[in-house]
């Protein structure tokens, strides 16, 4: 029998719904799998043996517990010793300032004594040269230094160039000296001798009284008279005829040396007559080997 032809079965076609996120399959990965499977493996091999980074066992817990105490105690066992030593240290502070003002008190009461001392010597010393000197003792007395004196004389003033650093040639040199620039001692003894040489009765330096013994000399780049230091300017007192003093000691072999130093040196001087002049005592006047003349009784 002849039958129509049957027609296969019709399915249906309706598509499924897919995921919003298809078409970011990476993306999508990388949110799923954000931790590698190594890392995710390591962490649970560790998670299961008990070793994370907490400390979980008793044993560790005492650990730490005991690592926190050490440290403690040693904070506390320095702030102790500090606290203990700072007293001990204040205390030795006290005790040194007490010493060195202790100490200075005492040098300035020698000083003082020293000079109470001095004086009681000048003051015996100008008592016997009246007792003995007859009718010169005030002579002696003015010539040895042992009073203080005035009247008219020179006023001579001596100081170093303003830039004292050039070195020169010269005779000054042959003595060492680099810097020609500044006084030195052998220029106030040319000075003094000049003075004296040209009819100066006393003569004082910065008020430091020149007597027969009196020295001149040099420490470094200071100078001394007696051994006490000056410093620059040196104003040199000279009592005597004050213009006949003056014009002979600038015409004098000392007088044109010190001329040539203000010439070739740049030292500057200058010289003025003075009506009045005080010059004081000279500190101390020893004499060690001279000795009065026996059976000469002072007239």
């Amino acid at each position: 029998m002849c039958g129509m032809p049957q027609q296969p079965p019709v399915r249906s076609t309706v598509p499924r719904a897919s995921r919003p996120d298809a078409s970011m399959s990476l993306l999508t990965t990388v949110m799923d799998h954000s931790l590698d499977e190594g890392y995710a493996e390591a962490a649970a091999r560790k998670k299961e043996s008990g070793t994370t980074g907490v400390p979980k066992t008793l044993r560790a817990k005492l650990g730490l517990a005991l690592g926190l105490v050490l440290a403690a105690l040693v904070v506390t066992v320095g702030a102790a010793q500090a606290r203990i030593a700072a007293p001990v240290l204040a205390k030795e502070r006290a005790e040194l300032i007490d010493r060195v003002e202790a100490a200075t008190t005492d040098a300035d009461d020698l000083e003082d004594e020293v000079d109470d001392l001095r004086n009681d010597v000048n003051a015996r010393q100008r008592a016997a040269l009246r007792e003995h000197g007859g009718g010169k003792a005030d002579l002696v007395s003015l010539l040895s230094g042992a009073t203080p004196v005035h009247g008219p004389g020179v006023r001579l003033v001596v100081n170093d160039k303003k830039e004292a650093d050039q070195g020169g040639g010269g005779p000054r040199d042959n003595g060492g000296f680099s810097d020609t620039g500044r006084v030195r001692d052998r220029d106030m003894q040319r000075v003094v001798n000049g003075l004296w040489q040209s009819g100066a009765e006393a003569i004082a330096i910065n008020d430091q009284r020149l007597t027969a013994l009196s020295a001149i000399r040099a420490a470094g780049d200071a100078i001394l008279v007696d051994n006490k230091p000056l410093v620059p300017p040196y104003t040199v007192l000279a009592v005597g005829d004050g213009q006949q003093l003056s014009t002979r000691f600038q015409n004098s072999p000392d007088g044109q040396y010190l001329h040539a130093l203000q010439e070739n040196f740049g030292i500057r001087t200058s010289i003025s007559v003075a009506d009045d002049l005080r010059l004081p005592a000279a500190p101390s006047v020893t004499v060690r080997t001279a000795e009065p003349k026996a059976g000469k009784s002072a007239s």
